[in-house]
């Protein structure tokens, strides 16, 4: 099914988004000589991760958005934040070299397993109707 591809996808524009986050500096970006921008690459390095924070964010509701209209939202909501957390933990500790502890892999695994738990107990997929029957008419 595809909506469970899509919550995947918006997980991953999640982890992009909190790291593009981290890195944008408004300080940085009011301070930019835009009548030079193109001289350097202070400007570009600059606004790169204000435009990525743009993009992972617009991709990341699109994709959840797909998501919910076949997964209930509780259920996307628990597996989304989930694997966005697993990810950010990951990159933190083999990107950024924050320090590794087994405690954070047992948590972790406890987390997964509450995503499969979740995945496994859901009732099957089906669409969300488009226009939900009104009251009152046939």
């Amino acid at each position: 099914n595809p909506a469970w591809l899509y919550l995947l996808l918006a997980s991953v524009m999640e982890v992009c988004w909190n790291y593009s986050l981290k890195y944008t500096s408004v300080a940085k970006i009011r301070a930019i000589d835009w009548s030079h921008f193109f001289a350097g690459s202070a400007g570009i390095t600059t606004l790169g991760p204000a435009i990525g924070y743009v993009g992972f964010g617009v991709a990341n509701v699109f994709f959840f958005s797909k998501a919910l209209n076949v997964i209930p939202a509780s259920t996307a909501f628990a597996i989304w934040m989930g694997l966005a957390l697993v990810g950010i933990k990951i990159v933190d500790t083999l990107v950024l070299k924050e320090a590794f502890r087994w405690v954070h892999v047992v948590y972790i695994g406890f987390i997964l397993i509450g995503i499969i738990g979740l995945k496994l107990s859901a009732a099957p997929d089906k669409a969300v109707a488009a226009d939900p029957p009104v009251a009152g008419k046939a």
